[in-house]
C-alpha cells in the first residue's frame, strides 16, 4: 500500500512537471512565429540600368584620332606647358650653396629652437656640429628652403625632379628629437 501510494506520487510529480513544461515551449514557439511574422525584410528594388546609345563617328571636318596631326598637337601643347611650368619651378643652381645643402636630411636633427632678435631660430645638428638656422636659410641635398620655424619643428619646401624629369615641389619638415638618456 505504501509502496502504491509512493508510485502514485512520484507518477503524478511527473505528470504536473510534463504539464508545465509543455505549456512554456508553446509559449516560446508562439511568442517566436509572431516575432518572425512582424519582422519583414526592407529590401530596395535595384534600379534599372540606363540605356546606351551608341554616337555614330562623324568624319565630316574632324581631326582623325590616332592621326600624327594629333599627336603633334598635343606634344606642342604639353611642351609648351611644361615650359612654362620650368620657370615658376626650378631650383636656384646660380646661388652659392650652403654648407647644410651638403648634408641628406636624415642625417640631420633639430634639438632646440630660441628668439634671437625677435626672430625664430632652430638649432640642428649634423656630425656632432650645433648649426643656427633661419628662415629663407637651405637645408639638404634637394634644394630645401626653410618656410617655417616653431619650437618643435622646421618647414621647408625642397624641389625635385620627378620621374618625367620635370622640377616639383614638396613639403618636408624636419622634427624636434628628444634626448634619450
Amino acid at each position: 500500500m505504501i509502496k502504491t501510494i509512493v508510485v502514485g506520487a512520484g507518477v503524478g510529480v511527473l505528470l504536473a512537471l510534463a504539464g508545465c513544461g509543455g505549456s512554456g515551449q508553446e509559449e516560446l514557439q508562439q511568442w517566436m512565429t509572431e516575432q518572425r511574422n512582424l519582422t519583414k525584410p526592407k529590401i530596395q528594388p535595384i534600379p534599372e540600368p540606363k540605356k546606351f546609345t551608341p554616337q555614330a563617328y562623324m568624319k565630316e571636318g574632324a581631326t582623325e584620332p590616332f592621326s600624327n596631326q594629333k599627336l603633334t598637337q598635343a606634344l606642342k601643347r604639353e611642351s609648351s606647358q611644361a615650359t612654362a611650368n620650368a620657370g615658376l619651378i626650378a631650383p636656384e643652381l646660380a646661388r652659392r650653396k650652403e654648407p647644410l645643402e651638403a648634408f641628406p636630411l636624415d642625417s640631420m636633427s633639430m634639438v632646440g629652437s630660441m628668439l634671437n632678435t625677435g626672430q625664430p631660430v632652430a638649432l640642428v645638428k649634423v656630425d656632432n656640429l650645433l648649426y643656427q638656422v633661419r628662415m629663407g636659410n637651405y637645408l639638404g641635398q634637394n634644394y630645401g628652403r626653410i618656410t617655417s620655424i616653431s619650437e618643435t619643428q622646421v618647414g621647408l619646401r625642397e624641389i625635385v625632379q620627378d620621374a618625367a624629369g620635370e622640377w616639383i615641389e614638396r613639403k618636408a619638415t624636419l622634427q624636434l628629437q628628444e634626448r634619450s638618456q
